[in-house]
């Protein structure tokens, strides 16, 4: 193999796609190298092997594709002389806006090697393995819980339509039964496993003390929150979740209305949406925040998304507190009393 010479670090970006890894080895004022590996145990030490000959350190860019990425950085986090980052792909999109105009494989693994080299690398650190196994489950409940909606939607069409045949009906209530167990099955297994750990049974705990999170949507939360480090602020727990504001304005002739990001994590989004909904008509406190933005003209929708992002600075706070939830808390008591007029 073809060694890069130097005393500083090679910058590495692989793509990572369901079967293969294609990777970009560079150095500046160096010859880059390009090689390709199967995305699978087997390829995953060959890769470390690969890198590791090179006799020098190596700064590793992916981008996060879910469960084909994740093996992937856990199998170079753990060899020595190896640094990993792992990207949020719309940041790489960006980056890569300004690189490349091409959409290959290849060139997808050069953009993210160029930004190891030009960045601010920030390593990635595994989560815990029981962090781990609990999003597992939960993202598979959830697959099968929308799963479920399809299957009743379905059932409720075969059984208003005059062309629906009984055989199809009670396919369908069969294969709800069999959803519900199923779903039911995993939900104990979840709770099981919480309970055995130390950190996230009493989150569970502060979780449901909050208006709106019962017990199967504080399963989906934790599930989501579980893996993110605890150095992590607040803002970057909001920005995580594709929660944060976008403004796009230019001039006196752009000025579009605000949105969410959506940046994120489409899954912690989603875990956030009926217990804000909820807890905009229950909780005082967020209820009179709700109906303030209302008041003010913001749409039904901004102000319910404004609510799921208050919800997620107080459970922020809860977990670093280790206090049950205190509407008070959110809000400064002038400033409650203000919102209260105008509920």
């Amino acid at each position: 193999m073809h060694k890069l010479s130097g005393d500083g670090f090679l910058s590495c970006g692989i793509d990572v796609s369901a079967a293969q890894l294609v990777v970009a080895l560079q150095s500046e004022g160096e010859r880059n190298l390009q090689r390709s590996f199967p995305n699978c145990a087997r390829g995953h030490q060959a890769l470390t092997l690969w890198l590791r000959k090179t006799g020098r350190s190596v700064r590793v860019c992916l981008e996060a594709t879910g469960l084909y990425s994740l093996d992937l950085a856990l199998a170079l986090h753990a060899a020595s002389g190896i640094e990993v980052a792992v990207l949020n792909p719309k940041l790489v999109n960006r980056f890569a806006a300004t690189l490349c105009r091409s959409k290959t494989d290849p060139a997808d693994a050069q953009v993210l090697a160029e930004y190891a080299r030009r960045m601010p690398f920030q390593l990635w650190q595994p989560p815990p393995a029981v962090a781990l196994e609990l999003r597992t489950i939960t993202r598979h409940i959830a697959a099968l819980t929308q799963q479920h909606t399809r299957e009743r939607n379905r059932l409720h069409a075969a059984s208003v339509s005059i062309a629906g045949a009984r055989c199809v009906q009670k396919d369908l209530k069969r294969s709800l039964r069999d959803l519900e167990l199923r779903i039911d099955k995993l939900r104990a297994a979840a709770l099981a496993l919480i309970q055995q750990d130390r950190q996230l049974a009493p989150r569970l705990n502060l979780l449901v003390s909050m208006p709106g999170i019962g017990e199967v949507s504080a399963l989906n939360l934790l599930g989501e929150l579980a893996l993110l480090a605890p150095s992590l602020s607040v803002r970057q727990w909001v920005a995580h979740s594709g929660l944060d504001p976008a403004h796009h304005q230019s001039g006196i002739s752009v000025q579009k209305r605000s949105r969410i990001s959506r940046a994120g994590n489409r899954y912690l989004r989603r875990a956030l949406y009926m217990p804000a909904l909820v807890a905009a008509r229950r909780d005082p406190h967020l209820r009179a925040f709700y109906q303030a933005l209302v008041a003010r003209h913001k749409a039904k929708m901004q102000a319910l998304v404004a609510v799921a992002r208050k919800m997620l600075h107080a459970i922020f706070g809860m977990f670093r507190s280790n206090r049950n939830y205190d509407g008070s808390r959110l809000l400064p008591n002038m400033k409650l009393a203000t919102l209260s007029t105008l509920a």
